[in-house]
């Protein structure tokens, strides 16, 4: 879901310089046009443009994100799965987005059977590091195939998920418009799939030690999430509104990053990228946001700070076919 970025994107702000969105691993924060985000590229560009999102950033992001995808999904999705008539190579799961394969590392093995996992993303070399990084066996010690394919995961069809067992990704939703939610909905229910789509902004954020500047940049990050109709903090209310509106049963899960002093690395790099995206959207904010930056980069180092970034994770389940 993300690529590769220039040397300038990787330069790290230490708080003493000016907020900037080429402080941020990209991923981490808003980088390159207005309105586009950090986490996957939806819409086609030039075709010469090269990549702009850092695996870095997916890598960094992997065990807080594992930790807060909601296990109380996978019991009514693994019931469901066990509904469905054996395959002749089980279970077929598309995972769109799926950046350096994270999802499927968690995924596949918490689910019985044989698996074939089809991968979507716009980066070749993403695409690559997922399929070699890829689990090889199921809970059950199931054999776990992997494939490829490059595309706009906003365009899905029904056709492209014809077959699918499943539907997943991770931070998905909320990098997409509502006719981009209604698009994959749509999709979705011409398979027949279930979805499990993890890790939505919530457009909440609690630290343990609160500061007044708090809810100032949370309200300018979640303006800058919605820059461009992207849906940002309201995706996963439009998702299961829907979704429910093409006949499945939606349960929305809690799925929280609760970052402390072990996750030192990617609390550094998440507050770069939110008080960078906030500044962009609120210049105002800027001479109180560079101090605000410094003291909490401080306090992370010396592994003072905790801070709860929410999330949301979304299963839809279609309804199920008549005989």
């Amino acid at each position: 879901m993300t690529d590769a970025t220039t040397e300038e994107e990787h330069r790290v702000n230490d708080g003493t310089e000016p907020i900037g969105t080429s402080d941020v691993i990209a991923g981490a924060g808003p980088v390159g046009r207005p309105g586009e985000r950090a986490t996957v590229r939806l819409r086609e560009g030039d075709a010469d443009e090269g990549p702009r999102y850092a695996p870095e950033w997916l890598q960094l992001r992997e065990p807080a994100d594992a930790d807060a995808r909601a296990l109380g999904l996978l019991e009514p999705l693994a019931k469901r799965l066990a509904e469905l008539p054996p395959g002749e190579g089980g279970l077929v799961v598309h995972d769109l987005g799926c950046g350096t394969g994270s999802m499927g590392r968690w995924l596949a093995a918490r689910l019985d059977g044989a698996q074939h996992w089809v991968l979507h993303d716009r980066d070749p070399y993403l695409l690559h590091f997922a399929a070699v990084a890829s689990p090889r066996l199921a809970a059950d010690g199931g054999r776990v195939t992997v494939e490829t394919r490059r595309g706009d995961v906003a365009r899905l069809t029904p056709d492209a998920l014809s077959g699918a067992s499943l539907v997943t990704a991770s931070a998905l939703l909320d990098v997409l418009t509502r006719p981009e939610i209604e698009t994959l909905a749509a999709a979705c229910a011409g398979a027949g799939s279930p979805a499990l789509l993890t890790l939505s902004v919530a457009g909440r954020v609690e630290f343990a030690s609160p500061d007044p500047l708090d809810a100032d940049l949370a309200e300018a990050f979640n303006a800058h999430q919605r820059r461009g109709g992207l849906l940002g903090p309201d995706a996963v209310t439009a998702a299961g509104e829907a979704f429910a509106g093409h006949g499945a049963s939606v349960r929305v899960h809690p799925s929280p990053w609760r970052l402390g002093p072990e996750h030192a690395a990617l609390t550094a790099q998440w507050l770069r990228g939110w008080v960078g995206a906030a500044v962009e959207e609120r210049p105002a904010l800027r001479s109180r946001a560079e101090d605000y930056l410094r003291d909490r980069l401080a306090a992370c180092e010396s592994g003072e700070l905790e801070v709860v970034v929410h999330h949301s994770d979304l299963l839809a389940l279609p309804r199920p076919v008549e005989a």
